[in-house]
């Protein structure tokens, strides 16, 4: 018996040094929030860029806002860029230099407007950069956006004239490939919405981020999507830290099963954080990462604010103690 508590003492001391000391980490890296919101708040819609701290290269995740995000983030009381080693360009403002010299490539999770507009209209002064997605979402984009009706194509594919700024990279679910000018590889999955989307885990050495695209919780959609990504994740995270995650809260736990479309509510995501938590052999490894929330849907009827709502109802929902953090248009935060 004092073997046994020895033992178990032991076991509760080891596990509190790890997590004071994953708590103590350095930052990995840096998440910069373009967009927040699900729609429909034009010029402030899902997009966020990442980078290693150890280089100067961004990838953009998702594109719903892009030029509008970047110039919140150079205002006077964001600083969101501050740190950031600007290249050399006198042909450009602050904000081209950014986009065209640091952003390096796209990751679009789908093809819905709110995810994709912003890289639409701003492409005629986009430098040359990869669009890395699930081949059903680059044909989405070859079909809906850039056929010459609704926009130029830009692209390195479909109807002719090709301007060949974009090249449309095909991922392959469940295989990494590294990210053109920059340290970071990426794995994509897919998820369940009317239009596929995607989640990104996203590693550079012992480091992982992951971006969720639109998603419905499985016991909704009925596919073991999210599942799929969980046991993937848990399996890296035996040998690797998870730094955040970027994951969508829609709508609020008032929202009926069958008008979610394809999204989450506060209680459906702590749902699906205790399955994912459940596969850990760390239990303590998810609290040591950020829970960024995106697309909350802005609402122009009267009534209390949805972020306050939905912040609310994710901390009554917190059974696991985790950092939740909403996020906001012009937010910097190091992982």
């Amino acid at each position: 018996m004092k073997l046994i508590c020895l033992f178990l003492l032991v076991c509760c001391m080891c596990q509190a040094y790890a997590k004071e000391n994953n708590s103590n980490l350095e930052p990995s890296f840096e998440l910069v929030t373009l967009g927040d919101t699900g729609g429909i708040q034009d010029g402030n819609l899902s997009s966020f860029l990442l980078r290693s701290l150890s280089e100067n290269n961004y990838i953009a995740l998702d594109a719903g806002s892009i030029i509008n995000g970047i110039n919140v983030g150079l205002q006077k009381e964001n600083q969101t860029f501050s740190e950031l080693q600007l290249a050399h360009d006198p042909k450009w403002q602050t904000n081209g230099i950014i986009f065209r010299h640091h952003i390096k490539a796209y990751l679009i999770s789908h093809g819905h407007l709110d995810h994709v507009a912003g890289m639409l209209i701003s492409s005629p002064q986009d430098s040359a950069k990869p669009i890395y997605a699930l081949p059903s979402v680059n044909q989405t984009l070859l079909d809906t956006y850039f056929n010459w009706q609704a926009w130029a194509n830009f692209t390195d594919r479909g109807k002719k004239p090709r301007l060949n700024q974009y090249q449309l990279v095909d991922l392959t679910a469940k295989q990494t490939v590294a990210v053109k000018d920059t340290s970071l590889q990426v794995t994509a999955f897919s998820l369940s919405h009317p239009l596929e989307s995607t989640a990104f885990i996203i590693e550079k050495d012992n480091d992982i981020f992951v971006y969720f695209g639109d998603t419905g919780p499985d016991a909704v959609e009925k596919q073991g999507k999210l599942k799929a990504v969980w046991q993937h994740l848990a399996m890296l995270m035996k040998d690797k830290t998870l730094r955040g995650l970027v994951i969508e809260v829609s709508f609020n736990n008032q929202r009926p099963d069958n008008l979610l479309f394809g999204h989450l509510t506060p209680n459906w995501l702590m749902q699906e954080l205790n399955t994912f938590n459940d596969l850990l052999v760390d239990k303590s490894a998810l609290q040591n990462s950020k829970i960024i929330i995106s697309h909350i849907k802005y609402d122009l009827a009267k009534g209390p604010n949805p972020r306050d709502v939905i912040q609310q109802q994710l901390a009554q929902a917190n059974n696991l103690n985790l950092d939740f953090v909403l996020a906001k248009q012009g937010q910097k935060l190091l992982l």
